[in-house]
């Protein structure tokens, strides 16, 4: 089975637009997209001009970064438009679901929701780990998208190599097994749960998402990358927006994935790595902390005696926290994203003082991890 036979009919069949940058082959004065000849008051190069769809020079770096072939790569605005153009080209409305491992990144089911594709769900274990035998036993001929979230979100857990490997190929022919690596770059190195980015030469139906928002502090500037089979790449380009890419995001891309860029990216994950292991151990030690769940990402989420009680004092304090009690079996937990360590012995002053009290007037019962 070829892995475009997955993709909606109507989507092979369609005809692709086809934007003015796409059909320009060179030339020097250029009237064939409507722009405005002068630049705009204040400057900015080129702003005036439609931006390339698919810059070389960024693919061109992304994939020697991830270790895949340019055709091998779709860059986006954030790593939500992969999941958005993946959801619209496989699931049909009111026919078609993804398969989603709960508690877990949000995005998934909001974007299959939007298009009208059913959400089927496979809880993770007791220890918030993904169980691989509960989601194929969810799986149905109506599922498309397995989306698997490496390490998880909000939990933290990371997800073995070999454990999504196994996976792609019991699901080939069946569905694509999407990997969401948006924090692989925390993972502790020479660990089980690394990237599985350059595995998509051995499966078709395997895709991973990357994003520049975490570990390259590109957040606000919104470039994610969706790495699959050519054809896949191919298949998603007919229905992206013409120009997804604003200029100056490009630029801001390129000047952090820069050999300087990278050693400092480096650094300073490796920093985060330490203080992430500082402070889980710090945390677990809190009276009024029940558990730190175990993260390979760069958060930990905290489960509390009385969370809403901590939540408030860190909101006092200035500190904001994700209150993360909505999700199954979380219902006692925060997630503290791992920042500066100024950042987070702020947090640590907080949380040591009212948990302290309250745990001194609890039963020593209560107080027990």
């Amino acid at each position: 089975m070829n892995v475009l036979d997955l993709v909606r009919p109507e989507i092979r069949a369609m005809q692709a637009y086809s934007s003015a940058r796409m059909e320009a082959r060179g030339g020097s004065v250029l009237l064939n997209a409507n722009e405005s000849p002068w630049p705009h008051v204040g400057g900015g190069d080129g702003w005036n001009r439609y931006p390339d769809p698919q810059p070389a020079v960024l693919v061109a770096r992304m994939a020697e970064l991830y270790g895949v072939n340019a055709d091998q790569l779709l860059v986006g605005r954030g790593s939500d438009e992969g999941i958005d153009l993946l959801v619209r080209a496989f699931c049909r409305a009111g026919q078609d679901a993804v398969l989603i491992s709960p508690p877990t990144f949000g995005m998934y089911a909001v974007s299959a929701r939007v298009q009208g594709a059913a959400v089927i769900e496979a809880p993770l274990r007791a220890d918030f780990s993904l169980d691989i035998n509960t989601l194929l036993a969810a799986l149905t001929p109506a599922v498309k998208l397995v989306f698997v979230c490496a390490p998880n979100n909000p939990g933290g857990a990371g997800v073995p190599r070999a454990a999504i490997l196994y996976l792609a190929e019991a699901l080939a022919g069946r569905a694509l097994l999407v990997v969401d690596e948006a924090y692989v770059e925390f993972v502790t190195p020479d660990g089980p749960d690394g990237s599985v980015a350059t595995c998509i030469r051995d499966f078709d139906n395997l895709v991973v998402l990357r994003t520049l928002s975490k570990a390259w502090a590109l957040a606000g500037v919104r470039i994610g990358t969706l790495l699959a089979n050519a054809d896949v790449v191919a298949m998603l380009r007919k229905i992206m927006p013409p120009y997804p890419l604003p200029v100056p995001c490009v630029d801001a891309a390129m000047q952090a994935l820069s050999r300087a860029g990278e050693l400092e990216m480096r650094g300073r994950v490796a920093a985060i790595r330490q203080e992430r292991t500082r402070m889980q151990r710090t945390l677990a030690g809190l009276p009024g902390v029940r558990a730190v769940l175990p993260s390979q990402a760069n958060f930990l989420t905290v489960r509390f005696h009385d969370a809403e009680a901590a939540l408030v004092a860190l909101w006092n304090a200035g500190v904001v926290v994700r209150d993360v009690r909505r999700h199954a079996g979380l219902g006692d937990a925060l997630r503290v994203t791992i920042g500066s360590p100024e950042d987070n012995e702020c947090v640590l002053q907080v949380l040591r003082v009212p948990l302290a009290a309250r745990a001194r007037a609890m039963p020593r019962a209560k107080q027990s991890p």
